[in-house]
């Protein structure tokens, strides 16, 4: 298994930037393909971003696309959310996900971080 804990979630307000850090470990970095989700409160968890292995491949939701950035460091064994543009509806905790498969055409996630708060304000 890994370990993987968010950091980087805070208030800013519409149109503005953040940058999620989640580090990892316990196992190699490298043999996860990495995501991101979100939840707002009652609202379902939902899918936000993916990137695999090697990080050459990713996957967005299109609420997303063209406003957030994922990337990796495997050096680091970390993985990146860079979010700009953001709207009050972003507002969400904002999870780290690990899958034992790299991505394909889907990311089942079968380790979870902490997650972190981010707010977006209007």
């Amino acid at each position: 298994q890994v370990q993987l804990v968010e950091s980087g979630g805070g208030l800013v307000q519409a149109g503005g930037s953040l940058r999620l850090s989640c580090a990892a470990s316990g196992h190699t970095f490298s043999r996860y393909a990495m995501g991101w989700f979100r939840q707002a409160p009652g609202k379902e968890r939902e899918f936000v971003t993916a990137i695999s292995r090697s990080g050459e491949s990713t996957l967005y939701a299109d609420s997303v696309k063209g406003r957030f950035t994922i990337s990796r460091d495997n050096a680091k064994a970390t993985v990146y959310l860079q979010m700009n543009s953001l709207k009050p509806e972003d507002t969400a905790v904002y999870y780290c996900a690990a899958d034992d498969y790299d991505l394909g055409y889907a990311f089942r996630a079968g380790y979870w971080g902490q997650g972190t708060q981010v707010t977006v304000s209007s």
